[in-house]
């Protein structure tokens, strides 16, 4: 009986541990999904809604340019069913894990399905792709359309909802679109010159109409010299500007020589306030979600240069 009993109960528990392993999203189970970043992670939670569980890798503060992913993110992205990042080489440290990831998973660049004619360059690199698309929400729209064909293709039995809500968020930018234009407008012409720590805001410029300076390239991983600060504090002092904005996922230093080489020349420049460049606000917070975040750069912004 012993015999019996161990050839027949052994082999049914190994079948139900691969049925289990084997077994996805399966009806009213959620998709667990993975995401670089928090603006990312921020579509996929308004496509997804109730039947998609998100986890974002990199926290409130985090530059995904330097950022090396930890042993729980490989788990995070082993255990998921869809991962989304941005491409461009935002996320630089990540490339080759993205590519194995490929293999075995759907992996979605969102970045990557921008027309290449509506991406702008390093001019330094003009290979390179600036990867900030989140700031000209005409382009993050495909961002959102990139997480929805993923969403739909994991889970197709929601598809309608998904396509309904992917809508419905589209109109909120739509919005979110014009309220920066008409706020932008309101500053005086000669003052619309955003300078941050790096080159995170060209597509912003140009969508928005500001000129914009970096101190450092589009990746913080470039360096900066005495030659790029006194190009940022002639141009602030011929244009009369008077704010210059730290970022939240970069350290102040770079912009602090910048407030210093401006009052070297008898031009006295205050930090106008901290934005959200490569990074997002706290969860919970309105900062923490990209409608919040965007919003509160404009306001920032606007309140500084006027």
């Amino acid at each position: 009986m012993k015999r019996i009993f161990t050839l027949i109960f052994i082999p049914a528990l190994l079948l139900i541990g691969c049925q289990s392993e084997d077994a996805g999203a399966g009806e009213g189970e959620k998709i667990e999904a993975v995401a670089t970043i928090a603006q990312i992670a921020d579509i996929v939670e308004n496509v997804g809604g109730e039947h998609v569980e998100v986890k974002n890798l990199m926290g409130p503060g985090t530059d995904p340019h330097l950022y090396k992913p930890v042993s729980s993110d490989i788990d995070a992205m082993e255990e998921a069913d869809i991962i989304f990042y941005n491409g461009h080489h935002l996320e630089g440290q990540m490339n080759e894990i993205f590519g194995k990831m490929n293999e075995e998973k759907p992996t979605y660049a969102v970045a990557e399905t921008v027309p290449e004619d509506l991406l702008a360059s390093d001019p330094e690199n003009p290979e390179v792709y600036d990867p900030h698309i989140w700031f000209d929400i005409e382009l993050w729209k495909y961002a959102v359309d990139s997480v929805t064909e993923g969403l739909i293709e994991a889970d197709p039995d929601n598809e309608e909802e998904y396509q309904n809500n992917a809508i419905a968020y589209k109109e909120e930018l739509d919005e979110l679109h014009t309220y920066a234009k008409d706020s932008i407008s309101e500053i005086p012409e000669e003052s619309r010159v955003l300078v941050t720590a790096h080159d995170a805001f060209q597509y912003f410029g140009e969508a928005y109409g500001l000129e914009v300076l970096g101190l450092q390239g589009l990746s913080t991983e470039s360096e900066y010299g005495v030659n790029d600060i006194e190009r940022i504090t002639e141009t602030l002092t011929e244009r009369n500007v008077k704010a210059v904005f730290v970022e939240s996922s970069v350290s102040e230093k770079s912009i602090n020589a910048v407030t210093e080489g401006a009052a070297e020349k008898g031009h006295e420049v205050e930090i106008g306030g901290e934005l959200f460049s490569d990074a997002m606000g706290p969860e919970d917070t309105e900062e923490g979600t990209y409608i919040g975040m965007f919003r509160h750069n404009i306001d920032t912004i606007v309140e500084a240069l006027n």
